[in-house]
This record gives structure tokens, C-alpha cells and sequence, in this order.
């Protein structure tokens, strides 16, 4: 699905046993902007062992304290606006990300992951709503698309 334009990568929904809570990590380069775990597919990568490596490299958490439920369906797609387009090399020929999206159940409530520092600095348990309102902009479309599911 990635192309020329358009990143391919995985997000990964971590849910808490209520049920009514996920996983939301605070960004480090972006204070107060909170997002989920995502990244970039690695050539002939899947994307449900994308979503396990990046949940692991991001996050610290695994199998033991997580199990995937679900895939979203269809690839969501979202632009990167141009100051993000232009400031990182290898960029500059793409214009956004597409994306599978992956729904985890955490196996307890206290699970506590450990934010890799280099993206993420802190996490909290939070509703769907409210990190709707705190993901960044360009994001929030995708986010509400799948989130709005759960």
C-alpha cells in the first residue's frame, strides 16, 4: 500500500481491561501533543509483526502483557503539514503516512510500559475522546475515524 506519496506504517490502540481507556504516549518533541504507538513498516515486514516491533521498541511491552484483538480494515491515510514535510530528510517526496491500525488488550491494568525517551516521554490511560482532542491536528481525522469504532 505505500507508494511513492504516502509512508506505510502501523498504529498500535493498547485498551485497558475497562475497556474504556487506551494507551495515549505524551511526544518529546512535542509537549503537551499525545499520540499511540506507530511507526514505519520495514521492507517485506507485515504489518501485524510492524505492530508488535514498534509496540516492543516504543513501548517496552510485548505478548506477555498484551494480546492483539483486531485489525481495522482498511488503511487509513493522513498528509503531513509542510513544516513536518519539509524538516526531516527523506520526507520531501512523500506527503503523508497510510497506515494499518491494531487493537491490543492489555492483559491487566497495571501494566506499566516504559516510554522509549527518543519519542515518547510519558504515558497515561485516557479516553478515546480526550486523546482525540490532544493528538495533533493533522492526525485527529484518522484517530477519529478509527477510535470512533471501539
Amino acid at each position: 500500500m505505500a507508494g511513492l506519496f504516502f509512508r506505510a506504517g502501523v498504529v498500535i490502540v493498547v485498551r485497558h481491561p475497562d475497556l474504556e481507556h487506551v494507551m495515549a504516549f505524551e511526544r518529546v518533541d512535542a509537549r503537551g501533543s499525545w499520540q499511540l504507538p506507530q511507526g514505519g513498516m520495514n521492507e517485506g515486514e507485515t504489518p501485524i509483526d510492524a505492530a508488535w516491533r514498534e509496540l516492543m521498541e516504543e513501548t517496552g511491552l510485548g505478548a506477555d502483557q498484551v494480546d492483539v484483538l483486531a485489525e481495522y480494515p482498511d488503511w487509513v491515510a493522513y498528509e503531513w503539514p509542510d513544516d513536518l514535510r519539509k524538516g526531516k530528510p527523506g520526507r520531501r517526496d512523500r506527503i503523508g503516512q497510510v497506515q494499518r491500525w491494531f487493537l491490543f488488550n492489555a492483559h491487566h491494568e497495571g501494566i506499566v510500559p516504559a516510554p522509549d525517551g527518543s519519542e515518547f516521554v510519558a504515558w497515561k490511560w485516557v479516553t478515546t475522546g480526550w486523546l482525540i482532542d490532544h493528538v495533533p491536528e493533522f492526525r485527529r481525522a484518522a484517530y477519529q475515524r478509527v477510535l470512533g469504532t471501539l
